[in-house]
């Protein structure tokens, strides 16, 4: 997308040039704001990612709860539910929010909804947007509204 938008600002920009309009001149400067504020949302989005599996494991040594939850998350696509829960209990212990999500999200999986209450819950208290849905009035952990946050 931000690729496409630096393209689009260019043929503005050369449009206004061709034409000698200022609205365009404008619109290519607006345009071309918006792709480069894109590009750099892209760049601090993906430099927090992992380069190989080895990175992570040792991230993952070192303690980084992020890189915990990415193994983690390996380990449930491979089955392993119970290496996912060793490493995903690691990253919950150091604070990590999307961990306390994924937890509950395994359990869920493994045991049901109600055995996963208190791992959503937790990540709901702490402010996580799809946990803290859960227990809005009619959703699925607050069906009756007697299980408010």
């Amino acid at each position: 997308m931000p690729y496409l938008l630096l393209l689009v600002a260019a043929v503005l920009s050369v449009l206004a040039w061709v034409n000698d309009s200022d609205g365009l001149v404008t619109a290519s400067w607006v345009v071309w704001g918006v792709g480069v504020l894109l590009l750099v949302l892209r760049w601090r989005r993906n430099r927090h990612r992992f380069a190989s599996l080895e990175e992570a494991e040792a991230a993952a040594a070192a303690g980084n709860p992020r890189a915990l939850r990415v193994l983690a998350l390996r380990q449930k696509l491979l089955g392993d539910f119970t290496e996912a829960e060793r490493l995903l209990r690691a990253a919950v212990e150091r604070g990590d929010v999307e961990s306390m999500w994924e937890m509950g999200r395994l359990v869920e999986q493994r045991d049901g909804l109600r055995e996963s209450e208190p791992w959503f819950r937790m990540a709901a208290e702490r402010g996580h947007f799809f946990a803290k849905r859960f227990f809005r009035p009619g959703h699925a952990l607050n069906m009756d509204g007697n299980n408010p946050l």
